[in-house]
Order: structure tokens, then C-alpha cells, then sequence
């Protein structure tokens, strides 16, 4: 890949958005597709091209980054991707598809393409200042051929193994973790709450010590205030709940906890939070 690599980055919501835009000040030539074309405008006019088709976006690119929001999605655009990119693109596939749908991504490129597992942690500001971490499974060398737009858009990756799929595998555990610190944040300021004490004070309690995270500071501000603008919808974290839920069923682990938390994110769906931040889900707790 040359120095500056051409990228086509298909999907431009609140992720792809700021990974379009890191890659564009490291220099990189970026073309963006979205299914709904009005929702890339603002990276066009930060410097990007913009194409009407996935064909158009991938051909004569060194790289394609798919940022959609289901595996339906990524499969949806697969064989335009596959048909259209040029042999030995690599292709990053960055979103959170779970490992059947990685299992199916992988059976279908087969060897026409270099393709990497390539799921992200982090949400929308670190998207935009290309601090995220990139959790990276496939051969090394294309890891290393991938290093200018990894380094573009994170700010470290982790080399899982060789084995795409790993990485997939690897995601699902920490969004496992960050469903139930987040959920465990909201079950805790409504129990405080609902016994008669100011639920700030459940904060403070833990501020500072053992059983404090910046992330249960900062979303459990945000349920205090119902400031929930969102930086990781709780829509797409019922999504990845329930992908957490299938991996468990897959390998026998019990799903006791997985499936309290896709019952919890399910609930605050469907009081009507779906698209306002995870920290949302405190509403499944509200009688």
C-alpha cells in the first residue's frame, strides 16, 4: 500500500464519519458510499469523493473499509465488492458482524481478496480524533500492508492471530464487558435512587477507588442529566448484545448474564430509545 493509500470507507454513519475523516488529515484519498447518499455530505465536504455505487467506490482503491451496521448489511454489498475491487485490495471489515456473519463474510470472499477481521473499539469522539483500537485477525502480512490506514484511524492495533474470525471473537467479549458495566451503572443509580438516596452519591462512593472506570463516570453522568446524545446508540448495543447471546449458545458458555442484558437493551428499545446513546438503557429500570 502506498503511502498515501486510496480507500474507499462504505458506511458513513457516526463511526465511518470519523474514521473518513482521519484517514483524510493523515493524507490518504478517500471515496465514501452510504446507502442513503445524503448522510455523507458533511465527509465530502471535509475532502472526500463521493460514489454512487459501491462498484464505483471500490474500483482502483488499495483498500475498502466496511463500517455498516449488521452483518445483513456487509453481505448485502459483498459480491459488488468482491466483482469490482481490483485482486490483492485488502479489505477491512471493521463492523460488528458477529461470527456467523464473519464465517459467511469469509466463505464468500474466499481468496479473491486480502481480507482482514477488523472490528474497532471505541465510539464516536475517539472515531474522529483516530484513536481507536483495532482489533486485527488475519495473516500478518496483511496486517502490515494495512498499516497506513490502521495507524490512520487508531491508535494502536491489536494482532489477534491469523485466524479471521478471532478478532470478531475478541469484540464480542468486550462489548459483553461494556453491556454490563453499563447496564450494571443504570441498575445501581436506579436502586440508589428508588431507596430514598440521592443517586450521585453512588457516583462519588466509587469515585476513585477499585471499582471505578472513567466509563461508569461518564455514562452514569449522562443517565443522572438524560443527557443522552448518542455516541454508541442503544440500538446498535441490543445488536451486539444479542450477537454476544448467539457466541455464548455457539460454545456452551451460559447465557444467563448475555441474555439479562439483551433484555434490558431490548426493553429500552422499545420504550422508544433505540437511537439515543446506550446510557439510555437506565429506562429499562424506570417502573
Amino acid at each position: 500500500m502506498t503511502a498515501r493509500p486510496r480507500v474507499a470507507v462504505l458506511g458513513t454513519g457516526t463511526m465511518g464519519a470519523g474514521m473518513s475523516r482521519s484517514l483524510l488529515r493523515s493524507g490518504a484519498e478517500v471515496t465514501v458510499w452510504n446507502r442513503t447518499p445524503g448522510k455523507a455530505d458533511d465527509v465530502v465536504s471535509a475532502g472526500a469523493t463521493r460514489a454512487d455505487t459501491v462498484a464505483e467506490a471500490v474500483r482502483d482503491v488499495e483498500c475498502v473499509v466496511t463500517m455498516l451496521y449488521d452483518a445483513d448489511a456487509v453481505l448485502a454489498v459483498c459480491d459488488d465488492i468482491v466483482a469490482n475491487a481490483a485482486p490483492g485490495t485488502v479489505w477491512m471489515q471493521c463492523a460488528t458482524i458477529g461470527l456467523d456473519g464473519m464465517g459467511q463474510l469469509t466463505e464468500r470472499v474466499g481468496d479473491r481478496m486480502i481480507l482482514l477481521d477488523a472490528p474497532v473499539l471505541g465510539t464516536k469522539q475517539p472515531a474522529e480524533n483516530g484513536a481507536l483500537v483495532v482489533l486485527a485477525s488475519g495473516p500478518e502480512t496483511a496486517v502490515e500492508a494495512a498499516r497506513p490506514v490502521l495507524d490512520a484511524i487508531g491508535k494502536r492495533t491489536i494482532h489477534v492471530d491469523h485466524e479471521l474470525g478471532h478478532a470478531t471473537a475478541l469484540k464480542l467479549a468486550c462489548n459483553a464487558w461494556l453491556a454490563t458495566l453499563t447496564a450494571g451503572a443504570a441498575q445501581s443509580l436506579a436502586l440508589t435512587q428508588a431507596l430514598g438516596v440521592d443517586p450521585r452519591l453512588f457516583l462519588d462512593a466509587v469515585k476513585d477507588g477499585t471499582q471505578d472506570a472513567p466509563y461508569l463516570q461518564r455514562k452514569g453522568a449522562q443517565m443522572l442529566t438524560g443527557d443522552f446524545e448518542p455516541a454508541f446508540t442503544l440500538d446498535a448495543a441490543t445488536k451486539d448484545a444479542q450477537l454476544v447471546q448467539a457466541a455464548c449458545r455457539a460454545t456452551n458458555v451460559p447465557t444467563d448474564l448475555a441474555d439479562g442484558l439483551s433484555s434490558l437493551f431490548t426493553r429500552g428499545t422499545s420504550l422508544g430509545y433505540g437511537q439515543d446513546d446506550v446510557a439510555a438503557v437506565i429506562t429499562a429500570f424506570r417502573t
